[in-house]
């Protein structure tokens, strides 16, 4: 109990040493670059009239909230007229066991024929031609019953496989029904919106972008001598204007390096002005209402000077 009490009073105060530090820390920043988060674009999936769009910049939206509707009249009457084709072409199922009952009752009755005949062949009161005969007609009989059953297997599958076609033609329809109504890929906010009911869509016409902006990333540059020292989750101080000449102080935490260098961009500024290849990072930082995507930011690294 008590290791444990130690413990989470070490953890307790240093989040706090750092939040202090991150707030009270000097002017002098490690980094910079300006805040950025995951688009997305949500185009179109269908063609035709956009009935419904209920969308505005800056609304609140749920992972798979539908916003919309596109005219999928001409959809829905194809699959009506699918479905009705499907029916019929099921009402040509043959039955098998009626259609070729007639047969094997005949030859029902020629079995108990021939049973007969053997007992009156056997008290010499019939001759042997009476037996063969009945045996001919069941051998031409049971011949016709395999022929006819073969054809109305071959017949049912082939209607089965006519009916499987339609079916996959249906849930093609259904598919491109359900692709109709305008829903949000993720939980987000709707930053720009670029269509309007009545307009025409295309499959791929932008309807609105979204962005979830719980979490920011600032999209930040350092220099070798700076990639040297950092890692991926490492803890960072993200600082902002303030707006009253002072600065805004987050925690961060670094969510991504780049591999790669690149030449430093014009519009950021490094600790080291002469350094010409910088490597891109990504912090995440979680967003109080303040952060805006595009705003400038810096950063300071835990545990530099």
């Amino acid at each position: 109990m008590k290791t444990n009490r130690h413990l989470l009073l070490t953890i307790m105060a240093s989040s706090s040493l750092f939040i202090l530090s991150c707030s009270n820390g000097d002017e002098d920043y490690e980094a910079t670059g300006s805040f950025e988060a995951t688009e997305i674009i949500v185009s179109s999936q269908a063609t035709g009239r956009i009935l419904e769009l209920n969308v505005n910049e800056g609304e609140q939206l749920q992972a798979g909230q539908i916003v919309g509707r596109i005219d999928s009249t001409q959809l829905y009457l194809q699959k009506m007229s699918l479905l009705a084709n499907a029916k019929g072409i099921r009402a040509q199922q043959p039955d098998i066991r009626k259609q070729t009952a007639a047969i094997q009752e005949q030859i029902k009755t020629l079995e108990r024929e021939k049973v007969r005949m053997e007992r009156l062949i056997a008290a010499n009161a019939a001759n042997r031609k009476q037996l063969d005969d009945i045996e001919a007609q069941m051998e031409v009989l049971r011949n016709q019953l395999s022929a006819q059953t073969s054809t109305l297997r071959k017949s049912s599958e082939n209607i089965s496989a006519q009916s499987s076609t339609v079916d996959i033609q249906v849930a093609q329809l259904d598919d491109q029904l359900e692709k109709t109504r305008i829903s949000s890929p993720i939980s987000g906010t709707v930053l720009n919106r670029y269509a309007e009911a009545g307009e025409l869509a295309t499959m791929g016409t932008p309807l609105f972008k979204i962005a979830d902006i719980s979490t920011l990333f600032l999209r930040a540059y350092v220099t070798n001598d700076q990639l040297a020292r950092i890692r991926l989750n490492d803890e960072a101080c993200v600082r902002i204007d303030d707006g009253k000449g002072g600065m805004r102080s987050y925690h961060g935490r670094i969510s991504w390096i780049s591999d790669r260098s690149e030449f430093t961009p014009k519009t950021i500024r490094t600790k080291d002005e002469r350094a010409n290849l910088v490597y891109a990072l990504k912090i995440a930082v979680p967003n109080d209402g303040y952060l805006k995507i595009g705003m400038y930011g810096e950063v300071k690294f835990q545990g530099h000077d």
